[in-house]
């Protein structure tokens, strides 16, 4: 560390793992999906893949289970299913970062890794006079390198390479999360998610008393820039989409996929704050889903057009993902297993153990029909198969905490329970409801194993086939080869699954992780 309160950081958050580890999880603890040792996980960052090593940081504040100010945590794995939790690197130690390493990427070239992270400063405030939106907050992007090669445990000075004095003069305070690559022509590009400040009428919105009166009227949007070495930045786009499209455009990343025919399908990805109407106001308090692009975003407003919005995952417990080329050229994504500013849920058997969320599964990415993104679990789950069951139109199988169960050959109705309280179904259109893909708790009780959980739902004309992937305390659901994804936590008392698909081939391995 380069100063004193650094120093002392790092040895309160050794002494704080410590203890944690001594602990353990609980009855609770993943197996094979990213946990904090103590206190509060949330965005996963920095993901990159470095001599074989997958590398995934992620933001950690140790000392409070319900947040506080972040570091960055550190996990690798060789398998992307066994992790081991390896320190904190990255603390909040410097006066443009003091109050969070907030969220960042990393690129590991050159026998080292490169990372770009926004650092996170609330202005003290004696007269009253800030709102954290416009005035009192300071986000500056930060660049650091590994000087332990490949191992991205120590970490060079820090640089501030854009201070907030950089950004367009009509933002507001809130632009963060760098997200960085490469292209073939070797130029790097950074997208950054920016609140637009935008005068003009209110807007009716529920997110005023959280985020502030602008947000009924601030406009989400991405910055990209352009740079020869990663250190020196100018602008070279902004993008948004033609009507307003909630508030603040957070965790982006640009990502392009093998297509037919040789041209790359690209995509933006974003986690947007304060969409409303019937569609959003039924599902989470924020979504996290991709457009597909068409043309070139590094190139100005009409270089480039966005495509139809599309949610990651339908779930309960997923937001700000992130995803990065691993070595053997695959594209996987992982996202943060939780959600911020949620009243009505929670996950109160881990905080009374002193620890709270995880990461998804890895999710390998391809490019599907349609601007449709395909999510399946990164092959390697596979190597954990300890034994198998099959049924033909139904299976029932009891007593495993860690399962993957493959539903093929779907037509027409689909059920199936996990762990006794969580129903998936197909359900016919009925009144004013489309036929849609249904993920429901039983119970919907704060003590119940949903922890207060109720129903979601997306609409879909049919399922082909159903993919279940359980962890001891997460469910994740694939349908339709991924093209539909539902994540959620979840606290039973036993553990078992039963499907019933007329018709369909049930195939089910527990898994040994």
């Amino acid at each position: 560390m380069s100063n004193a309160l650094g120093r002392d950081l790092a040895k309160l958050v050794a002494a704080v793992d410590a203890a944690a580890t001594e602990c353990g999880h609980g009855a609770y603890g993943q197996r094979f999906h990213i946990m904090p040792p103590a206190g509060w996980l949330n965005d996963p960052n920095g993901l990159c893949q470095a001599g074989g090593v997958f590398h995934a940081y992620f933001q950690y504040a140790p000392f409070d289970v319900e947040g506080g100010v972040k570091a960055w945590g550190h996990a690798t794995s060789r398998d992307l299913m066994n992790w081991e939790y390896v320190g904190a690197p990255l603390l909040p130690d410097e006066p443009f970062d003091c109050h969070g390493v907030y969220s960042g990427s990393a690129l590991a070239e050159d026998g080292r890794i490169r990372v770009l992270y926004t650092g996170n400063v609330k202005l003290s405030d004696a007269d009253g006079t800030y709102d954290y939106v416009n005035t009192g907050r300071r986000a500056d992007t930060v660049y650091v390198e590994s000087v332990d090669g490949l191992a991205g445990r120590e970490f060079s000075q820090k640089r501030v390479v854009l201070a907030s004095e950089d950004y367009p003069e009509d933002l507001t305070c809130h632009v963060r999360d760098p997200k960085v690559w490469r292209d073939d022509n070797g130029r790097y590009h950074m997208v950054l998610g920016a609140r637009r400040r935008v005068d003009g009428p209110h807007v009716d919105s529920r997110f005023c008393a959280m985020h502030g009166e602008g947000a009924g009227r601030d406009v989400g949007e991405i910055l990209v820039y352009g740079s020869a070495d990663m250190l020196s930045w100018e602008l070279e786009s902004r993008v948004s989409t033609p009507e307003r499209f909630g508030f603040m455009w957070e965790c982006p990343g640009y990502l392009e996929l093998e297509a037919d025919g040789g041209v790359p399908a690209r995509f933006l990805s974003f986690s947007p704050q304060g969409l409303e109407g019937d569609r959003w106001d039924r599902g989470n308090v924020y979504a996290a889903g991709y457009m597909p692009v068409t043309g070139n975003i590094t190139g100005g407003k009409d270089a480039y057009e966005l495509g139809e919005f599309r949610l990651w995952d339908a779930g309960f417990d997923f937001y700000a993902p992130q995803e990065f080329t691993a070595e053997d050229g695959r594209h996987i994504l992982i996202g943060w297993m939780g959600m911020p500013d949620e009243p009505t849920y929670g996950n109160a058997p881990t905080v009374a153990c002193g620890w709270q969320h995880c990461m998804t599964v890895p999710r390998e990415l391809t490019a599907g029909a349609g601007g449709v993104v395909l999510q399946q679990p990164a092959r390697e789950i596979e190597r954990h198969y300890a034994s198998v069951r099959v049924g033909a139109g139904s299976l029932e199988v009891a007593g495993d905490a860690c399962f993957d169960v493959v539903v093929d050959g779907v037509d027409g109705a689909f059920t199936a329970t996990v762990d006794g309280e969580l129903k998936l179904a197909f359900v016919p259109a009925e009144g004013e409801l489309p036929s849609r893909f249904e993920m429901r708790f039983t119970d919907e009780g704060r003590a119940s194993a949903g922890c207060g959980r109720t129903v979601r739902w997306e609409p879909v004309d049919e399922v082909r086939n159903v993919r279940i992937v359980g962890d001891v305390s997460s469910v994740e659901v694939f349908v339709n080869d991924g093209a539909l994804v539902f994540s959620t936590r979840i606290y039973p008392e036993a553990y078992g699954v039963t499907v019933d698909a007329l018709g369909a081939n049930v195939t089910y391995h527990a898994l040994n992780i």
